[in-house]
């Protein structure tokens, strides 16, 4: 058992600092949001949250991994994170989704760019140079050699690490997001997915 559970965790690993994560991160990149309709072995259906279906083709050597639960108590310095924000009234950034990135994945997709889980909203994935618990939780990350941006994290704010997952997971109705390319022909690929389990869903 314990060795089936660290190829699931080296296969996420693998994915996540592939080809896969230079895809996701292209100006051009998809991604989907939704629950799976149906699934086989080179071809996902979901709905979006937009009310659409839309047909994935899943690319050879293609991976998923899983999300669980992380505290937002147990972020310090060193961290990487990778979290999603909107500007505040009060000209600061209010975290939306916060993912904590295993220490093997450090440096994954580090910048900031705009994102698209609300009008105006941004991805800043970097390395916490400060936490502060003043008036609620923030966070200072840098990124990009030596930028800086302090995001809030309200109580309220999901919070979550990879895990490992098997296509299994892949049942109708689970909760998925999926960064995906559109093809010449017009047809959706990816050789990622990430899925929610055990109650846990994808925040970003």
């Amino acid at each position: 058992m314990k060795l089936k559970t660290s190829l699931l965790v080296l296969g996420t690993i693998s994915m996540l600092s592939g080809a896969g994560v230079a895809a996701a991160q292209a100006a051009d990149a998809l991604r989907v949001r939704g629950t799976v309709v149906s699934f086989e072995p080179s071809l996902l259906t979901v709905k979006t949250r937009q009310g659409e279906t839309s047909a994935i083709k899943l690319n050879a050597g293609w991976k998923v991994s899983g999300v669980a639960s992380a505290s937002m108590k147990d972020i310090k310095q060193g961290d990487f994170l990778g979290i999603a924000s909107v500007s505040k009234a009060d000209g600061g950034s209010g975290a939306l989704e916060v993912v904590v990135f295993p220490a093997a994945l450090k440096g994954t997709g580090e910048g900031d760019r705009p994102w698209d889980l609300q009008p105006n909203s941004r991805m800043t994935n970097g390395t916490v140079a400060d936490v502060t618990d003043i008036n609620g939780r923030a966070v200072t990350l840098t990124y990009d050699n030596g930028q800086t941006k302090k995001i809030s994290i309200p109580d309220s704010t999901p919070v979550v690490t990879f895990a490992p997952a098997t296509p299994t997971d892949l049942k109708p109705g689970a909760t998925v997001f999926v960064t995906a390319q559109r093809e010449a022909n017009g047809t959706l690929s990816s050789s990622r997915v990430v899925v929610g389990n055990k109650g846990v869903v994808p925040p970003m």
